[in-house]
Formats: C-alpha cells, sequence, structure tokens
C-alpha cells in the first residue's frame, strides 16, 4: 500500500514517509491508492479491540514495516485505558452509545494518537533522530499528543491552544503536565489563529535541528485516522446482530466522520453516516445546500467543534470526484476560503446514499442531556448530545444508530453544575486535577514569537 496526496503533486510514499510528513508537499492530504478490503467473518470472529486492530492496521502500514512488526507495535501501544477492553458500549432500546473516552486522557483521541506516537517513535529510534511535535487543539488533541508522546524521550510537544473557549478541565490537562518535552502555549487568539501559526509553522520550519522531524498530530495525519477506523469495526463486531448499523458522529474537523466512511469503503456495511455539528455549521452547509464557506467561529458548550474549517473535508472531495481528480481538488481548496466550494451537482448528490447531517444549538444540546439523564441515567457529554438528537429522533427497531461518544462528560463540570446534574465519579484522567501547578507560556498570535520559544527550548 503506497500514498498519495489529494492535490496530485506528491505521490507514491510509503506508510513510515507519510507519517513523518503529515502535510503533503502540495498542501494536500494523504490518502491510500486503494482502498483495502476487510474480512467482516474475521471481524465478527474476534475477541478484542487490539485483535480487530490487527486486521486492520496492517493493511496500511506494509510499505513501510513487516506484519510482524505492526503486530508488535499494536500489542503494547494503547496505554492506561480504564475499560477492560478500551471501549464500552451503552444499549438504550435502538441507540448504542460508543464510549471512546475510556484512555489516558478521557477522550477518543487517545486512540489515534497513541497509535501514531507508538510508529513515531519506531521510525525515529530506527533513524536515530529527533522531532518536535507541533499542534494547535480546541478542546482534547492537545492533552491527547501531550500524552501520548511524553514518555518518549526523542519527541517534543508544542501545543498552541486559544486564550478562552476551553473548558478549564481542558485546559489544565495541557498546562499541568511537569516534562522537560513538553510544552503548553497559550495564544491571545481563537484556534483558528492557533491553526494558522501551524500551518505557517510547517511551511517555515526555521526552528528545526539537523535531523529532526516536524510531526503532525491532528488529524491531517493519516495514522490517526487509522486508529479511529479500528473502532468502527469494534463497534460492528460487538452489534452486527442489530438491524441497518447507522453511525450518528460529532465533528469538527471531520476527522472521526472520514474515519467512518474509511471504514464503509474498506466494506463495513453502514446504512448511514450522520454528521453533527453545533453552531459552526460549515459541514451542515455542505450536506444540506451544497455549500462550504467559512465563517467567523461561534463559542459553544461543545468547544471542541467550534471551527470554521474541516481540515479533512478535502479527503472526502478528493474521494468522491470521478475517477478521484485531483487537478479539481487541488484549483478548489488552493482557491478556498477566498472562493467557497461548491460541487458540480452530479458530484454533490453522490453523498445522498450515506450521509446526514444536523446542526444542534445549545439549548437543544442542553436538552437531551437531560432528557437521556431522566430516562435513562446516564450523562452524555456536550459533544456526544449533539450526536445523540439525530440518533434517537431517527432510530428504530429497523434502524440501530451508534452514537460516539468522544469525551467524559466530567470534562465539562460547569454545563452540569448549570443543569443540576450530578457526576458521580471522575475518570483517573481527571482526579486532583485542580490541585497540581499549571505551567503555561502565553504568546501573540505572531509566528515570530512561537519560533523564538521553540528555538530556545529546542
Amino acid at each position: 500500500m503506497l500514498f498519495h496526496s489529494t492535490r496530485g503533486k506528491d505521490s507514491n510514499k510509503d506508510f513510515a514517509s507519510i507519517l513523518m510528513q503529515g502535510l503533503a508537499d502540495d498542501g494536500g492530504l494523504f490518502m491510500p491508492d486503494h482502498w483495502p478490503q476487510v474480512d467482516l467473518d474475521e471481524i465478527k470472529s474476534k475477541t478484542s479491540f487490539v485483535d480487530i486492530a490487527k486486521c486492520i492496521v496492517p493493511l496500511f502500514t506494509a510499505s513501510s514495516f513487516s506484519r510482524d512488526e505492526t503486530i508488535r507495535i499494536l500489542e503494547s501501544t494503547w496505554h492506561d485505558f480504564e475499560h477492560q477492553d478500551l471501549i464500552g458500549i451503552k444499549n438504550f432500546h435502538s441507540v448504542s452509545i460508543l464510549e471512546l473516552f475510556h484512555g489516558p486522557t478521557a477522550a477518543f483521541k487517545d486512540f489515534g494518537l497513541q497509535l501514531a506516537a507508538a510508529f513515531f517513535n519506531k521510525v525515529l529510534e530506527s533513524e536515530n533522530k529527533t522531532a518536535i511535535v507541533l499542534g494547535a487543539t480546541s478542546g482534547d488533541t492537545g492533552s491527547a499528543a501531550i500524552d501520548a508522546c511524553k514518555n518518549y524521550g526523542r519527541i517534543k510537544s508544542f501545543i498552541m491552544l486559544p486564550n478562552g473557549n476551553m473548558s478549564e478541565v481542558q485546559r489544565r490537562q495541557m498546562s499541568t503536565i511537569k516534562a522537560s518535552n513538553v510544552f503548553a502555549l497559550r495564544i491571545n487568539g481563537t484556534f483558528d489563529d492557533c491553526q494558522d501559526l501551524v500551518k505557517h509553522a510547517f511551511k517555515k520550519r526555521d526552528f528545526l535541528n539537523n535531523n529532526q522531524y516536524l510531526l503532525a498530530v491532528n488529524s491531517i495525519n493519516w495514522t490517526r485516522i487509522v486508529g479511529q477506523i479500528c473502532y468502527y469495526f469494534y463497534a460492528y463486531n460487538q452489534l452486527h446482530q442489530k438491524t441497518n448499523l447507522n453511525f450518528s458522529i460529532p465533528t469538527g474537523n471531520f476527522g472521526n466522520v472520514f474515519a467512518c466512511y474509511s471504514a464503509y469503503k474498506m466494506g463495513l456495511p453502514i446504512k448511514k453516516i450522520s454528521v453533527a455539528v453545533n453552531e459552526n455549521d460549515i459541514l451542515h452547509r455542505f450536506f444540506s445546500d451544497n455549500n462550504y464557506s467559512k465563517q467567523f467561529v461561534h463559542e459553544t458548550i461543545s468547544p471542541s467543534m467550534d471551527i470554521s474549517v474541516a481540515s479533512n473535508f478535502e479527503r472526502l472531495v478528493y474521494d468522491l470526484f470521478l475517477n478521484r481528480d485531483s487537478a479539481k481538488c487541488f484549483k478548489m481548496f488552493d482557491n478556498f476560503p477566498v472562493n467557497p466550494i461548491e460541487l458540480d451537482p452530479i458530484t454533490w448528490q453522490k453523498k445522498d446514499h450515506l450521509f446526514s447531517s444536523s446542526k444542534v444549538n445549545d439549548l437543544d444540546t442542553k436538552k437531551i442531556i437531560q432528557e437521556t439523564h431522566r430516562s435513562f441515567n446516564y450523562i452524555l457529554d456536550p459533544h456526544t448530545a449533539v450526536a445523540a438528537v439525530e440518533a434517537f429522533d431517527k432510530s428504530d427497531e429497523n434502524n440501530h444508530y451508534v452514537v460516539l461518544s468522544t469525551a467524559h462528560p466530567a470534562k465539562f463540570p460547569k454545563i452540569y453544575e448549570e443543569l443540576d446534574i450530578e457526576i458521580n465519579s471522575l475518570p483517573f484522567a481527571l482526579r486532583d486535577l485542580f490541585k497540581k501547578e499549571e505551567y503555561l507560556h502565553s504568546f501573540d498570535a505572531d509566528y515570530n514569537q512561537i519560533a523564538n520559544f521553540i528555538n530556545r527550548n529546542n
């Protein structure tokens, strides 16, 4: 399996190359040359998440790692999860909640980032090099990246977070890590400002030492998508007896949705993928009106979804084009966001057989949290709640919905105080968080300030 860019000028790359490169040289995102197919009977026969991952991950890594090497990595990759098999599933009539928050940072991003970090370290050891991880976060990516990489001495992590629009719990998960290779950078700006700084850094790369990589940890890195593909097949393993599986997915950057789409392309039988967003509705506008245009970010109670541009969306557009037309993709995204994206009607209508979308405001988010707690004595986090609205509305005995629960509700305590809902137990990741000292480095949204800081601490 080799990989190529959605924009056509970076191709024939092996897995290790795209792992360490992240973003393609032409500004596009890496895609597999073809969609490998998975044996569903084999998936149904497995008894653990890791065993299912052993069926999926080697399909993408074979160009750089032998199957035995990949299996050894998978057997030690996912660590410090509180659930016996990493993932919990709660069933409520025709809706299942796929709990992806049992990892060390209490969010789904532990799956993809622990996998990426393990492969990062393997390559760095083999080449005797070091790396800088540079990322931007509006919620959970930063803490998961820091946790995944902090024990690898060859990696230093510099994670940017916006000043505000993030729960204090989420911020403290990054700012209270006391390690010589971890730096939480608080930027006086929005998540988009942080993201722009990261993109500029990847173009300039002027703070790197010789024999040093700059690594991408957001979901543009294909390895993160691979880690997320695995839990869709796990859901099938656990729920394949249900009639017509549908997945309802809260999303901002579209990585989780694209992982679900990838699983579908690999043979997973899915009836519908529901793309659930909050007031930041660029994806809903595309799926409902063929209007993908950048607007201002609205602050909501589901902050990890507060984005103006969905960074993984380009992958879907590219795959929808007839014969994966990279020239057309390049022209569209190279001119975006100055020119909004609107697909030709035939290409746009391809989404109808698989995708639906919903936009949920804060009031309705709170309402579904209260209703689910009252009916089932179960607490949804605000992101999961956004996806639960369509699932509970459209599920029936012939359509089973799986809602991806992407974070533990205890990460957002103020919401539940307001709703008078008591969270009885904290995950290990969040205990004593408010007793720890914070180590935050504050900056304006200025690239030179960031580059100089990285230089001093590299």
